[in-house]
């Protein structure tokens, strides 16, 4: 998939900018503050509907503008026609793809793959189960829709579940009891499913993960994913069924769902050591990229075509040496979007003449 241009319009600095876009190495130049991020934010709008940062949309509006639009051109097996436009006082996000509105971000989901790489992306290996949840979730939704709706119906099936809890903790009839039975039985089935997925997820993935972290640091180091699913050695749904009686009564208790595929976690691991405990600064980012370029080609076997790629900063936090690996493994994928603030670091990347070099200053996008 490429994205073949773009149009943003009261979007950050960005009052009027139209770029075309190579199908390789996009390098986005600038200072601090200058608009390049927000260039990426801008695709990533396009590709999801959401903002980059999980910042609310409104933030995204110019300084005294009521609106922000953003518009752009997918070539792929079907091109597509994308805006995104978000106006600040009703608060209301318009998305059409092909002058056709969609009503469910979820509908756009997977549809326009992307992969991101970012300064918040520490939080995958260094912050909580969380994170890594998160992670692992957002690369199985945009290669399965099923997952995806699954997702969806078991967030809603915790929500009324654990109304449940709070009635039932409140006053205890057989009516809410027998509801609260029905829901729990909607959650092992829910939850089950999830499990068995990311299940098979980890296996596939590890192969990608072992591959990218190879092609940055050669063969120096093993890395893997494991996930501490509460009881492997036993079916899933039994699992479920024996945890949830354990859980009962600290659950009614507490008001609240103390057990499924919301609490687990996924363990990063070098040479067997667990990556949170005693990893380097470099290894934690090693792992870090090594994750994205993973995730960037399961899409592409999954999906049979290439996803966008948007690098922020990366470079800049890097050695001469994985710099030049990073760059040079960046031949291997289809088109990319990197942001870049020092131009020197040219001195470690890898630039043909297939590739576009825009410099950013004050919102203004210029070809170099």
């Amino acid at each position: 998939m490429i994205l073949k241009t773009i149009s943003l319009e009261n979007f950050r600095l960005h009052k009027n900018t139209s770029l075309n876009f190579s199908n390789h190495l996009n390098y986005i130049v600038g200072g601090n503050g200058q608009g390049k991020t927000s260039l990426l934010e801008a695709i990533y709008y396009l590709c999801t509907s959401k903002n980059l940062n999980r910042n609310s949309d409104n933030e995204a509006v110019s300084f005294e503008e009521k609106y922000f639009k953003v518009y752009g051109e997918f070539l792929s097996r079907i091109n597509n026609k994308v805006e995104i436009r978000f106006e600040n006082t009703s608060r209301k996000k318009v998305i059409n793809i092909n002058d056709k509105p969609i009503y469910r971000t979820s509908q756009i989901i997977g549809k326009f793959p992307v992969v991101t790489l970012t300064q918040p992306d520490h939080a995958i290996t260094l912050g909580a189960p969380a994170d890594r949840r998160k992670f692992v979730d957002s690369v199985i939704t945009q290669a399965s829709t099923a997952y995806l709706k699954n997702l969806l119906e078991y967030g809603k099936i915790l929500r009324q579940r654990a109304i449940l809890l709070n009635l039932y903790k409140e006053k205890r009839t057989s009516q809410i009891e027998n509801e609260l039975s029905t829901w729990t039985e909607m959650l092992i089935r829910s939850g089950a499913e999830i499990v068995r997925h990311r299940i098979a997820f980890i296996v596939e993935f590890n192969e990608y993960l072992t591959s990218s972290y190879k092609e940055i640091i050669n063969d120096l180091e093993e890395p893997s994913i494991e996930y501490e699913y509460l009881n492997m050695e036993k079916a899933v749904e039994e699992t479920f069924i024996e945890s949830l009686a354990d859980y009962r009564d600290e659950e009614i208790r507490k008001g609240m769902n103390l057990f499924g595929p919301h609490r687990d976690e996924f363990s990063f691991r070098i040479n067997g050591r667990e990556l949170k405990k005693y990893g380097s600064q470099g290894q934690h980012k090693t792992f870090q990229i090594s994750l994205r370029f993973g995730e960037f080609f399961y899409l592409s076997d999954k999906l049979g075509e290439a996803p966008l790629f948007l690098l922020d900063d990366v470079f800049g936090e890097l050695d001469e040496f994985r710099a030049r690996r990073i760059s040079n493994y960046l031949k291997k994928i289809g088109q990319a979007f990197l942001t870049l603030t020092d131009i020197t670091k040219f001195d470690s990347l890898t630039k043909t003449s297939e590739d576009f070099l825009i410099n950013i200053a004050s919102g203004k996008a210029v070809y170099a």
